[in-house]
């Protein structure tokens, strides 16, 4: 039984496959809630307007899932400042996906009056629920494409950068 128990989680945590895949929507799960609770305290505790409480969440979230995706999701086997500057340079992105969309898309909902009326009956804070929708579109469209094609393989920036410039 102890056996076969260990050749399941050495199948889960192997490099690659659809395993990888799960294990990065477990580790952005976690960074989402990591995100979201930032946020909400931000917002509910120290009333910080939303988008500066977005931007925060993001942040943090982001510093913990480059942890948790370094040693656990990619496992990967690159210097920590290549793979820190390549995450940096996609986090960057991804922190104004997430701040713009929330804005554009909370402030576009909030103008059509059925929409804000049905919303804030069941959310108080009615940016929750554009930033939810943003947050999932972000992290399967963006962030886990980056981190695996580009961010935790082993492509060195100084190279990336020398070939880019031409030299």
């Amino acid at each position: 039984m102890g056996d076969w128990l260990r050749r399941i989680g050495r199948t889960i945590s192997s490099k690659g496959g659809i395993f990888m895949f799960l294990r990065a929507q477990l580790s952005a799960q976690m960074s989402t809630v990591f995100d979201f609770l930032v946020t909400i305290l931000l917002v509910r505790l120290f009333d910080v307007y939303y988008v500066y409480a977005t931007l925060a969440g993001a942040i943090y979230g982001g510093v913990l899932n480059c942890v948790i995706n370094y040693k656990w999701t990619f496992k990967s086997k690159g210097k920590k400042t290549n793979v820190a500057v390549k995450f940096i340079l996609v986090w960057v992105c991804s922190i104004l996906l997430n701040t713009w969309g929330t804005y554009m898309l909370t402030e576009s909902l909030e103008k059509i009056p059925w929409v804000r009326d049905k919303l804030s009956l069941y959310f108080s804070d009615f940016f929750i629920v554009p930033k939810l929708a943003v947050a999932v579109l972000v992290a399967l469209i963006w962030n886990y494409n980056m981190q695996r094609v580009f961010v935790y393989r082993s492509i060195h920036t100084k190279r990336l950068f020398k070939r880019r410039n031409g030299k």
